[in-house]
């Protein structure tokens, strides 16, 4: 006990200084938690969270034989695996690109080109995507038109949703993305290149031997991190971007909660699909992480 108080003393500004993350977490993060009672029951504003009557499981049961349920699902899985499949590689093919020019002016001018859209509000970005997919005259249209072919109205075919909103994402996040790459990148040992070129090897065996295996524990933590969010598909873009016309490919579990929660009232409902939504993302993390410890030796805990 002693020991312990001596290290609180001495750590004590440490502790000041994030007090009050500690204290916004538990407030806003931690503290509303409660509220998640209401999937389990028949919410009504005017009784309140505790008066209101039990339900059990019936909202969940009617959200897994919703005519939705398939849809929403099937969405939700298709656009995060795409995500996943095109927007991790690419910060950190990036990153190390990067790696290979010298300090200078264009490699300074090329990371700040790459992390303005990231600073870029999400509306401006897809009143931006909008403006250049109108099917009249809209830039890439324009071009379309140029080489013959017919105007195309992205945002109203389901087929096209995807391929907009996943090349978005990854045009404003791949450059501010980079960052912790590169910074993991210029953690390692400089001797271990020295010893890859007397042993003969050129620029990419160097990557291959060295940058990639200096970096792996990052990218698998990161990796590790973004399957363990796989059924959190931000709804902010989406709701921006689609319509009912493309609801087949563009409605996911988020946009529907949204929809039903805050536009319909229905609370309690939405509240259990949110539940379901989350504790599949802490299953899936669990197996991830444990599957990532025993194979590869890195997890997150």
């Amino acid at each position: 006990m002693r020991d312990y108080r001596r290290a609180l003393y001495r750590d004590r500004y440490l502790i000041i200084l994030i007090l009050p993350v500690v204290v916004f977490f538990l407030l806003f993060a931690y503290y509303p938690m409660y509220g998640v009672i209401i999937a389990f029951k028949d919410y009504r504003i005017a009784m309140g969270i505790w008066d209101s009557p039990w339900v059990g499981f019936e909202h969940f049961i009617r959200f897994f034989n919703s005519l939705f349920f398939t849809r929403l699902v099937t969405n939700t899985l298709l656009i995060s695996f795409y995500s996943l499949l095109w927007g991790f590689p690419i910060p950190i093919i990036f990153a190390l690109m990067l790696n290979e020019f010298k300090d200078g002016l264009f490699k300074r001018s090329v990371q700040t080109v790459s992390y303005f859209p990231h600073f870029i509000s999400l509306v401006v970005v897809c009143g931006m995507v909008i403006d250049f997919l109108s099917p009249q005259g809209g830039i890439v249209n324009q071009i379309i038109v140029r080489f013959g072919g017919s105007p195309i109205n992205f945002l109203a075919l389901p087929q096209w949703f995807r391929t907009v909103l996943i090349g978005s994402t990854v045009w404003q996040s791949f450059g501010f993305g980079s960052i912790i790459y590169i910074a993991a990148i210029s953690g390692i040992n400089t001797e271990l290149y020295e010893a890859a070129r007397i042993d003969g090897a050129g620029r990419f065996r160097q990557m291959l031997h060295v940058t990639l295996p200096g970096i792996r524990p990052t990218i698998l933590t990161l990796l590790i991190l973004n399957i363990g969010n796989i059924m959190s598909v931000g709804f902010e873009r989406i709701i921006l971007l689609y319509s009912p016309a493309t609801f087949a490919t563009a409605d996911v579990i988020s946009t529907y909660v949204y929809r039903i929660g805050l536009l319909g009232a229905q609370y309690s409902f939405a509240a259990a699909i949110g539940l379901f939504n989350s504790v599949v993302n802490i299953i899936v993390l669990l197996t991830v992480n444990t599957f990532s410890r025993k194979v590869f030796g890195i997890s997150l805990w």
